[in-house]
């Protein structure tokens, strides 16, 4: 069981793309060349040196819900980028977003920034399934003024979502074929077959595959825990539902299934009007 365990951990590592979770992150933390590259391309715009934090975690209180950032650099002037990688639809995207600029902007005024120094932040979402259905490759967004729709709020915070799905001309040459390496692991540009040299190298990152293979291995056994978890309440469910319908029969007595079931008779009389079972009245 074990040894499967392993061998399917193996194979699941030695099939990571760049659009997965894992290599994603390792490849831009690991080379700041071509992270810095990618973000002058979506962003157009030039960037002088990029500064990785690996896979930051922003935990504002203890009992908060805090959260994890796929790639989170900074530049040589301060700037902010969060780069992250969606492989499911989810409608949630633009709160999401809103609430990672949140948490980012809160960390940096408790590492004790004041308002006016709020660095110029990007929140970059690159997802292989368009999150607003219009087609368009990248959907850009900063606040204007909806009376003046030239003006902006000038708050410097800036989302911006990469579709690898979509359909319209809106893009350079080269963005369509790093969106090409986002869907199938191919594509031509120089940026393109850089990303594709590294994840051809991770195969042989014995430290990544050890790392990939023990979270692999943890997720596995959480999951089958929740397997058996779930099949054990269902069993105990199902065991309840058969008592109640003898004893709504009257053919057991409310005494007796409290016995079969191993708890007291009050418990299993809420359960029954709880689910609304009826309870047979004593002669």
């Amino acid at each position: 069981m074990f040894e499967d365990l392993i061998k399917k951990a193996e194979e699941s590592y030695m099939n990571l793309q760049f659009r997965d979770d894992f290599l994603f992150c390792k490849i831009l933390e690991e080379n700041t060349d071509i992270a810095k590259e990618l973000l002058e391309l979506i962003l157009n715009i030039g960037i002088w040196k990029v500064i990785p934090q690996k896979q930051k975690t922003i935990e504002i209180t203890a009992d908060g819900r805090g959260i994890r950032l796929d790639v989170y650099l900074n530049d040589d002037q301060g700037t902010i980028y969060d780069l992250e990688m969606q492989t499911t639809k989810k409608k949630d995207l633009p709160k999401r977003t809103r609430y990672y600029q949140g948490m980012i902007d809160l960390d940096l005024i408790n590492r004790g920034a004041k308002f006016e120094e709020l660095k110029q932040s990007y929140i970059i979402f690159i997802c292989t399934e368009d999150p607003f259905d219009e087609g368009r490759h990248i959907y850009s967004f900063e606040n204007l003024c909806r009376e003046n729709p030239d003006k902006s709020l000038g708050d410097e915070a800036y989302k911006v979502f990469l579709n690898a799905s979509g359909t319209k001309m809106d893009v350079s040459d080269n963005m369509l074929d790093f969106l090409k390496l986002v869907n199938t692991g191919e594509g031509s540009t120089d940026l393109s077959k850089r990303i594709i040299k590294e994840v051809e190298k991770a195969r042989s990152h014995e430290e990544w595959r050890m790392e990939y293979m023990t979270l692999f291995m943890r997720d596995e056994e959480k999951r089958a825990e929740g397997r058996e978890e779930g099949r054990e309440e269902g069993r105990v469910e199902g065991k309840r539902e058969l008592v109640s319908q003898l004893i709504e029969e009257g053919t057991l007595s409310v005494d007796k299934g409290a016995d079969i079931l191993g708890i007291t008779i009050k418990e299993l009389e809420t359960y029954l009007l709880q689910n609304e079972h009826k309870i047979p009245q004593k002669i």
